[in-house]
């Protein structure tokens, strides 16, 4: 977390991924990211669903623990899903708690920016567990704000200015700044000691966030303005499919060269 806050310090961009599993773990942790996020959106990417909101603590442990013996270097960081910590203080804490525990995590990331979750992360951080905001669109509230920017009127604008303030006060280490112009989180940065991590909130932010699959062309119907596609592996994989049921059905795999004498 101190090395998160010297790079801003000295201007030097934070890259962050998602990862869900111990292959694409220790290829993202190769290629030298700095943070890796266990993010509840393997709702959507690994488990098919609509929304994160569905996905358990189980499930959150479950992936993390496998994406932990991945990963060597970089800082990783769990997703609290939902009503795993909007109950009460002593809920947040105990799960947090057992997240660090079972997965040997480094910190757990939760959303919103409210009286009472800045409690909340409070109550966290004066128990050991490091803590990573998440504000502007936040996917476990998609019910109430819907699928849309945030903070482009004066008000939200203020709310947010507010929310990141209350959320770096509270002890978090860092902040997610999600869906919102890239002037606010500009903003935000500026009036932050801690870092900030984007995702669709443009390039003034101390570094950026993006899931995965998505990056990587291999979630093929997801294309928001903010995503750039640095490879694509959803078409590789397909070609690569395609070429061995062909080879199969042709007759042409095994050849003598795989076959045991």
């Amino acid at each position: 977390m101190p090395d998160l806050r010297e790079m801003k310090r000295r201007g030097d961009k934070i890259a962050a991924l998602t990862a869900y599993d111990y292959l694409f773990a220790r290829l993202v942790d190769g290629a030298g990211v700095d943070v890796v996020l266990v993010g509840d959106s393997l709702g959507q990417v690994i488990l098919g669903l609509d929304t994160t909101l569905p996905v358990t603590l189980d499930d959150m442990i479950h992936h993390a623990r496998a994406v932990r013996r991945g990963v060597e270097r970089a800082l990783l960081v769990v997703d609290l899903p939902f009503l795993t910590y909007q109950v009460s203080r002593e809920d947040a804490v105990r799960n947090a708690g057992r997240v660090l525990q079972e997965t040997y995590a480094h910190a757990v990331k939760l959303e919103g920016g409210s009286e009472r979750t800045a409690e909340t992360i409070r109550a966290m951080v004066e128990a050991g567990i490091p803590v990573m905001g998440h504000l502007g669109f936040t996917p476990q509230s998609v019910n109430v704000i819907g699928v849309k920017v945030q903070g482009r009127d004066d008000g939200n604008r203020r709310r947010l200015i507010d929310e990141a303030r209350r959320v770096e006060d509270a002890g978090a280490f860092a902040i997610v700044l999600e869906l919102m112009p890239g002037e606010l989180a500009e903003e935000i940065t500026a009036a932050l000691e801690v870092p900030t991590i984007g995702i669709g909130a443009g390039a003034g932010c101390d570094g950026q966030v993006l899931v995965l699959h998505d990056m990587l062309g291999l979630n093929t119907d997801f294309r928001p303005k903010f995503l750039r596609r640095f490879a694509e592996v959803g078409q590789a994989v397909s070609e690569g499919v395609g070429a061995y049921v062909r080879a199969v059905k042709g007759g042409e795999y095994p050849g003598a060269e795989h076959t045991f004498e």
